[in-house]
């Protein structure tokens, strides 16, 4: 994809804080969940959000979408400053933009079948005389067809389950889905036939991700572009190849030495890495701006 390739996502200078509350509802302090992001996602990509638990990718991805008030900084989708819009004419881009989350039973109403599931948003924000035929369309381009479109939740597996998920963001014909861990409630083999899928839809659907995981072997399959983000901020930013190949801050190594892998060579050299810093030195997010260190990768400095 061209580094020139239209934006379909513009994050500047957003902010997250959250208070914290003692026993009573008493303000007591505040954190810092997302501090002073800038981002762009380019349309048709799948940019990665990779960062350990507590990082902050998940609050970032639901101020993109607007699920969470940002407590400063802009989001712009499509050329719209969603951020100063009324909440009221936000509605009016919700279709255009989805999320699939973590769990996907949780995802689902559970005394409702697939078919209605997949139904509900459709009657909502995309409304017709053929929202039925619609539904079953979504279904069936994830691979769950006939019969099985009556079943409730509690009759599919996890991948058939989480397959449903995503049949309800795409029956609304969105440009940009937010994938918030798609794949950790589901095991390896089920793992890559989602991924597959995923895939598939994109090319076919003009799909953009923001694919949020803490999994690097799937962000190895499926980035166009990676994002690393640790405490609230963007560390390092580039093509996903030269991240993994070359990757420039100490905690983005620090989480390359962390994932697990089958060659004994990289396994052995991973080992020693770790052993020679026993200690988390130079893994906290200092640096005032994010700095282009070759074409298109950028690293906080």
């Amino acid at each position: 994809m061209s580094a020139h390739a239209e934006e379909l996502v513009r994050v500047d200078g957003l902010v997250k804080t959250f208070a914290v509350r003692n026993a009573w509802g008493r303000k007591t302090g505040t954190v810092q969940a997302v501090d002073g992001i800038d981002l762009t996602i380019r349309r048709g990509e799948t940019l990665a959000l990779v960062g350990e638990s507590g990082s902050g990718k998940s609050t970032l991805g639901r101020c993109i979408l607007q699920m969470e008030e940002p407590t400063a900084g802009t989001v712009t989708y499509d050329g719209v400053d969603l951020t100063a819009l009324p909440r009221a004419e936000r509605a009016a881009h919700h279709r255009s933009m989805q999320v699939i989350f973590q769990d996907p039973f949780s995802s689902l109403n559970p005394h409702r079948t697939a078919l209605q599931n997949v139904l509900e948003p459709l009657l909502v924000l995309a409304p017709g005389d053929d929202v039925r035929e619609r539904a079953v369309a979504a279904l069936a381009a994830v691979g769950i067809e006939g019969d099985a479109v009556h079943r409730r939740p509690r009759a599919f597996s996890g991948g058939q389950r989480q397959r449903i998920v995503i049949a309800r963001a795409i029956a609304v014909r969105p440009g940009f889905v937010v994938c918030d861990e798609p794949l950790s409630a589901l095991d390896m083999s089920i793992q890559a036939q989602v991924t597959d899928l995923l895939l598939q839809l994109q090319r076919d659907l003009d799909l953009t991700y923001l694919f949020i995981t803490h999994d690097l072997s799937v962000v190895r399959e499926i980035a166009t572009r990676t994002a690393v983000m640790n405490r609230g901020r963007i560390v390092e930013l580039g093509p996903t190849a030269e991240v993994f190949a070359s990757p420039q801050h100490a905690y983005t190594r620090h989480l390359l030495d962390a994932a697990l892998t089958a060659d004994p060579v990289r396994a052995r050299a991973r080992l020693e890495r770790i052993s020679a810093r026993p200690d988390p030195v130079g893994l906290e997010p200092e640096g005032s701006a994010l700095v282009e260190v070759s074409p298109g990768h950028l690293v906080l400095r």
